[in-house]
């Protein structure tokens, strides 16, 4: 993975394919962007694709207090500017799509269009930012064995596939305590995106697990609803990481949307 010190820190990233027409991929808390693997290799056959590590998750550098939404959004921009991307289509999932609509309220000009994946445009109540934050303090305390503990049943189907939990934990083994607190404290601090939604005029694709139990298929439908000419697909046989536990619809739902978007 190729490296950039940039926005006062040390920011991994993977930058696969090629062509005129990039994709930006945001990861899901507490994963990294290995997370893309079966989106990276399907898309960069047509596309550039980036996808980067935020910070004290995967290999980019360990945070301070909390990763904000703004915080890493101007992380995003510096490492686009440095890669020399001026506009791409943008997919987050989860805490990827916090931090695409953070994105969008501030560069909506980078935007060929935009994929928001088992993800709410909602802020946190009082009730879940004090969840956030006792997690962020015991993931200090107790480490990333277990915030595998805590998570891997919730970002997964009730059945899921032993290989993609063996990934999974994987996955969150690669970041570090003090990345998942700052994760958690950022998520914390988030603003309500709902009114960013009416603002959306790019191309727009929402997609959801069927059996989502941290973003259900009803806030994919809210999301959807509210932003004009917005498509939503629903995917069988997957949970909150719709796009590791049924990676073939995933695909296919994202490349189509991709594929179309125009310069």
């Amino acid at each position: 993975m190729p490296v950039a010190r940039l926005n006062g820190t040390e920011l991994h990233y993977r930058d696969v394919g090629s062509g005129s027409n990039a994709v930006l991929l945001l990861h899901a808390f507490p994963l990294h962007s290995g997370m893309w693997a079966p989106q990276l290799a399907a898309l960069e056959k047509r596309h550039r694709v980036i996808a980067l590590d935020y910070r004290g998750l995967g290999k980019s550098a360990v945070p301070l207090d909390a990763s904000t939404m703004e915080l890493l959004a101007e992380d995003v921009r510096a490492l686009l500017a440095h890669v020399r991307i001026e506009r791409a289509a943008v997919a987050g999932l989860s805490m990827g799509g916090y931090l695409s609509l953070e994105l969008y309220r501030r560069v909506p000009g980078l935007f060929r269009g935009l994929a928001l994946c088992d993800t709410r445009a909602g802020a946190d109540t009082p009730e879940g930012a004090a969840g956030r934050e006792s997690f962020a303090r015991t993931a200090l305390e107790r480490g990333l064995g277990w915030v595998a503990d805590e998570m891997t049943p919730k970002l997964l189907r009730p059945d899921p596939d032993p290989a993609v939990v063996k990934e999974v934990r994987h996955l969150i083994a690669a970041g570090t305590p003090a990345g998942v607190a700052a994760a958690q404290r950022g998520m914390a601090r988030r603003p309500d995106s709902f009114p960013t939604l009416a603002t959306v005029s790019c191309p727009t694709l929402v997609i959801v697990g069927e059996q989502d139990s941290l973003t259900p298929p009803a806030e994919a439908e809210r999301m959807a609803a509210a932003v004009k000419g917005a498509k939503l697909v629903r995917v069988p046989r997957a949970g909150h990481l719709a796009n590791l536990e049924a990676p073939a619809a995933f695909n296919e739902a994202l490349s189509a949307f991709v594929d179309g978007l125009g310069p």
